[in-house]
C-alpha cells in the first residue's frame, strides 16, 4: 500500500505532476516511521563500509605483500580513507541545503578543474585509461568528486528553473551542456564506463525535476549513439562485448575472459556458505581487481551465497532509506539531489554486480562503498552526508511547523 505525503495538504496534484516524485515513486509502510529513513540510510552504510574493510583485508593481502606493502598494506589504507570518510559524512549531515546550493558551483568548477588535470604530467594512466591524478604522493580519481559536484549543481539549477521545467530547453538548457563537457572530459580519458555513470545520473535529474519523457528522449538517443560509436571504433571494447565468455570452446581463458571466468568461478566456488574469511584460492594473483572491481566475487567465495545477499539486502536497505528521504523532502532541490545520489549507489552497485555475475561485459566500476580506492569510497560517504543533510532538513520543517500544513510552492519560495 503506498504511503500518503508526509503532510497530505502539504503539496497539490500539480506540484506533484512537476517534481515527478509522487506520481513515480511509492514506498510501501516499512519506511513510514518518521526518522526511518535517516536510520536506514546510516546503518547501511556503516554495515557496507564495515563488510568493504574486512573483504578489502581479505581481498588486497596477496596483492600488498607481493608489492612490498606487507599483508595489510591495502586495508591500512583504506581503513584511513575510511577513517576520513565517515566524519566528513557526518559533517556534511550538518550542512543546512542552502549551504549546497550556495556552493554547487564552486563545486562544479573544482571538479572539472581536477579532471582536467588528468591530462597534465600530474596524471596517471591504469588499464588503458588515463582518469588518476597524484599530487605531492597521493592518488586519486577526480571523475569520483565530479559526479557528486554535478548532482549538486544540477539540482541547484533544476530547482531554480522549476517554472520551466515543463519546456523542452528550461528543462535541458544549461544541464545538457554542462554533463556532456562532464562526460566527454571522462571519455577523452578513456573511460567509458565511468561515462555511462554519468549519463546515468544526468538523466536521473531530469527525471526526478519532473521532466517530460518527450524532453529527456533526445539525450538518451544522443548519448546511445555516442556509446555506440565509442564501442565500434575500439577494438577492445568490441572484442569484450563480442568474446563468448561461457564455458564452452570458444571461450578465451588466458585472454579477455581471464576476469569474468575467475570471477564467476570464485563465486560458484564458495557455494551456500562459503570457504570462510581469508581462504580464497582467487585473491592468489588469479582475479585481477579482487580488491576492487570484482570484490563481490570474492565475498561470494568467501562468505559464500548466504554473504552475498547479505551484502544485496544492505543495499536495498540503503536504497529504501534514500527513497525514504526524497519523498519526505521538503523541495525540490532535496528530491532531485537525493533520487540523483540514489541512482548513482545503487544504480552503480548493480551495475557492478551484473557484471562480475557476467550478465554485463566489464565495464571497470567499482561496488560503492565496499570496492578499495579512496576517491570513491570517500565521494560516496560525503554523498550518503548529503542525503543525510536532506533528511536532517526535513526533520528541521517538521518540528519547526509541526501541526501547519505548507505547500511546497510556499516551501520553495522561503528558501
Amino acid at each position: 500500500m503506498a504511503i500518503p505525503p508526509r503532510n497530505a495538504n502539504s503539496v497539490t496534484e500539480g506540484e506533484r505532476g512537476r517534481s515527478g516524485v509522487f506520481t513515480r515513486i511509492q514506498l510501501g509502510p516499512v519506511v513510514n516511521s518518521q526518522g526511518g529513513g535517516t536510520f536506514l540510510v546510516l546503518g547501511a552504510t556503516l554495515a557496507l563500509v564495515g563488510v568493504g574493510l574486512v573483504m578489502v583485508l581479505s581481498s588486497s593481502s596477496i596483492n600488498s605483500y607481493l608489492d612490498n606493502q606487507g599483508f595489510f598494506g591495502g586495508f591500512w589504507k583504506q581503513l584511513t580513507f575510511a577513517a576520513v570518510g565517515v566524519p566528513l559524512m557526518m559533517l556534511a549531515s550538518k550542512a543546512p541545503l542552502v549551504f549546497w546550493k550556495k556552493w554547487a558551483w564552486l563545486a562544479l568548477a573544482s571538479g572539472l578543474v581536477l579532471q582536467l588535470l588528468v591530462f597534465s604530467p600530474l596524471g596517471i594512466e591504469t588499464y588503458g585509461n588515463r582518469n588518476w591524478i597524484s599530487i605531492g604522493g597521493l592518488s586519486g580519481q577526480p571523475s569520483e568528486f565530479l559526479k557528486l559536484a554535478l548532482i549538486l549543481w544540477m539540482g541547484a539549477v533544476l530547482y531554480r528553473r522549476r517554472s520551466r521545467i515543463q519546456e523542452t530547453w528550461g528543462a535541458l538548457n544549461p544541464v545538457i551542456w554542462v554533463a556532456a563537457v562532464a562526460m566527454g572530459l571522462v571519455v577523452a580519458g578513456r573511460d567509458l564506463g565511468t561515462a555511462m555513470i554519468f549519463a546515468l545520473i544526468t538523466m536521473a535529474a531530469l527525471y526526478f525535476a519532473g521532466a517530460k519523457w518527450r524532453t529527456m528522449l533526445m539525450p538518451v538517443l544522443v548519448m546511445a549513439a555516442g556509446v555506440l560509436l565509442l564501442v565500434v571504433t575500439s577494438p577492445n571494447r568490441m572484442s569484450r562485448i563480442l568474446t563468448n565468455c561461457g564455458s564452452g570452446e570458444a571461450a578465451d581463458y588466458s585472454g579477455l575472459c581471464w576476469q569474468p571466468l575467475h570471477g564467476l568461478w570464485a563465486l560458484a566456488g564458495g557455494g551456500v556458505f562459503g570457504v570462510g574469511l581469508g581462504n580464497s584460492r582467487a585473491k592468489w594473483s588469479w582475479l585481477p581487481a579482487a580488491d576492487n572491481d570484482y570484490i563481490f566475487a570474492i565475498i561470494g567465495e568467501e562468505t559464500g551465497m548466504i554473504g552475498a545477499i547479505i551484502v544485496l539486502l544492505l543495499f536495498v536497505a540503503l536504497a529504501f532509506g534514500i527513497l525514504h528521504v526524497m519523498r519526505n523532502a521538503r523541495d525540490l532541490f532535496g528530491v532531485i539531489v537525493s533520487g540523483t545520489i540514489f541512482v548513482w549507489i545503487i544504480g552503480q552497485a548493480l551495475i557492478n554486480i551484473g557484471v562480475v555475475i557476467g550478465i554485463l561485459p566489464v565495464l571497470g566500476v567499482p561496488l560503492p562503498l565496499i570496492s578499495s580506492g579512496g576517491t570513491a569510497l570517500i565521494s560516496n560517504l560525503l554523498a550518503i552526508g548529503v542525503v543525510l543533510s536532506i533528511a536532517r532538513d526535513s526533520d528541521l520543517a517538521k518540528t519547526q511547523t509541526p501541526s501547519t500544513p505548507v505547500s511546497h510552492k510556499s516551501k520553495q519560495g522561503s528558501r
